[in-house]
């Protein structure tokens, strides 16, 4: 026991659990906080420009290390700027901190109108988190830190929550710091791993769909060692992609390319992480004679849309490696390597026909990058292309916003994997939609050091509305026009690097120059209209 304050209780933890970095923006509810996170030194400090961008910071940062990302704000409109991230994060299962301000715990409950007063902030919360709790007094705060570090390191991984009134921060009292308690992997029932190894063994055409809980696992060597024992394809899920390298000869390529023909060919479905949700307008049915396999932490939480004919309910990781242990003898998997194969040089053949300049885009940047380059797709016609075609080496190398599809999260997303990430390559996909939420931003990339490129793609229109209001409402065109400014001045007005081109075709060269610059960069990409995937490949599909 040693006589510490709220603040340095905070800071002596969250280094402890290996916290590296946390992302904000000060005021006066948390300057305590930030004064500790200062004279302690090991934790880096980084200052947004606005509230969400530092939640997404955080989001970006912990997608792509599997580390925990820490943002901290002020209450009331600071913590409510940070929703969408914090949602994005929670829908992405990924471990975010939020370590929210709130008012002095005396003013706390009576409506005094105090400065950011939010009395029942932590009920907004508690909608988009795993766990949200608030400190009434400061020896409360180790316990709930601890509390919050290990929902975030147990079963599945989602965002937490933590407030604390900002007269704790520096109030001290004899604390010391509470171990996090962390409980052990979910097992999976012998008797259902048995049931559904008997499935797998005896399917014909077994198949296996990687989703965002491979990703929060990190399961990429059991996914492959599964596959190769079961002789059976896998398919990705955008949030899982890289669970399996694109070379390996039972990559079927994406699930999600309406509907990747390897799932309709399939008769026993082991779904790894996954919803098996369909994305855009389109539909995913099981055929009565298809059976599907579920492996998902804590699956109870999960309402499917499917008959699902067993329920792994488990740690991802440990249930794959028991099933595949459970696979011994023969299977019956009939699956040949030119079939395989097949489906993937159909897929390729049906997206250059159906997008030739989105294609040629996602082949020069995927040709001029390396390997272990991260991948940031906004929500934005190229990126919808990239995420179905762009392929990935490797997991937590490529980033979505999930289900949220949160227009604008790309960019800080994307600081945040480099701050993570500061040896690999990070490149953002974005368009002149949703660039313009974060640009700001490009002060804060400037002012720390992180040398992200943003391709940005412009057709001076939200294209996706664009395309609505022409096909269903008769040409009409209301609030889809944008005014942009000139991105070049734009970039050097911060100190970062602009590039425009004159054409697509210029990519692969500009962006080769890109890799070895110092600053960020933005590379303006001037586009026709274009249409999304699911308008193109579905209506030719007839799905």
């Amino acid at each position: 026991m040693a006589l510490i304050s709220g603040a340095e209780i905070l800071v002596a933890m969250l280094r402890r659990e290996g916290v590296e970095v946390v992302f904000g923006l000060p005021g006066v509810q948390i300057m305590d906080a930030i004064d500790a996170i200062y004279r302690d030194g090991a934790i880096r400090w980084i200052s947004t420009r606005h509230e969400q961008t530092a939640a997404y910071m955080a989001y970006g940062y912990a997608r792509t290390t599997g580390k925990i990302g820490v943002a901290m704000v002020l209450p009331g409109p600071g913590a409510l700027n940070t929703t969408a991230a914090i949602g994005t994060a929670y829908t992405a299962s990924t471990p975010v901190l939020l370590i929210s301000g709130q008012i002095e715990s005396f003013h706390l409950g009576y409506h005094r109108g105090v400065l950011h007063e939010l009395d029942r902030q932590i009920d907004i919360f508690r909608q988009i988190t795993k766990w949200s709790g608030r400190a009434a007094g400061v020896e409360d705060i180790p316990a709930l830190l601890g509390q919050a570090l290990g929902h975030l390191r147990t079963g599945r991984p989602r965002p937490v929550e933590l407030e604390v009134p900002f007269d704790l921060w520096s109030q001290q009292a004899d604390m010391s710091m509470p171990e996090v308690k962390i409980n052990p992997p979910l097992l999976p029932e012998p008797a259902i791993v048995d049931k559904a190894a008997d499935l797998l063994r005896r399917a014909v055409r077994p198949l296996i769909v990687a989703g965002s809980g491979a990703t929060g696992a990190g399961v990429a060597t059991e996914i492959v060692r599964l596959a190769e024992r079961l002789h059976a394809p896998v398919v990705m899920t955008t949030e899982g992609r890289g669970a399996i390298p694109p070379g390996h000869p039972l990559n079927a390529g994406n699930f999600t390319l309406w509907l990747n023909p390897a799932f309709a060919m399939a008769d026993v479905i082991l779904a790894a992480g996954s919803r098996l949700r369909a994305s855009g307008n389109s539909s995913l049915e099981l055929r009565p004679e298809q059976q599907l396999i579920r492996v998902e932490f804590g699956a109870d939480e999960l309402e499917s849309r499917h008959r699902v004919d067993l329920d792994i309910k488990a740690d991802v990781r440990t249930s794959l490696a028991t099933l595949e242990r459970a696979l011994a003898g023969p299977v019956s998997s009939r699956w040949q390597a030119h079939e395989i194969s097949r489906i993937k040089e159909q897929n390729r053949a049906r997206l250059q026909k159906a997008a030739p300049l989105q294609m040629a885009v996602i082949d020069a940047m995927r040709g001029t990058l390396p390997g272990d380059a991260i991948i940031v797709a906004d929500i934005t016609n190229l990126g919808y292309w990239s995420d179905i075609a762009c392929p990935v080496e490797r997991l937590r190398s490529y980033v979505d916003a999930s289900y949220f599809a949160t227009l604008g999260f790309a960019f800080p997303t994307a600081l945040g994997a480099k701050i993570g990430n500061p040896d690999r390559p990070v490149v953002v996909i974005c368009g002149d939609g949703g660039f313009p939420y974060a640009s700001p931003e490009l002060a804060t990339a400037v002012q720390e050091g992180i040398n992200v490129i943003v391709l940005l793609f412009t057709d001076n229109a939200y294209g996706t509305v664009t395309g609505i209001q022409r096909r269903q409402f008769g040409g009409r065109y209301v609030g889809n026009r944008l005014h942009n400014p000139d991105y070049v001045k734009f970039a050097e007005a911060f100190g970062a690097i602009g590039i425009r081109l004159s054409s697509h075709e210029e990519l692969g060269g500009k962006l080769k120059w890109a890799l070895g610059a110092k600053l960020p960069v933005i590379i303006e990409v001037p586009v026709p209209p274009l249409e999304t995937p699911w308008d193109t490949l579905l209506s030719k599909s007839g799905s």
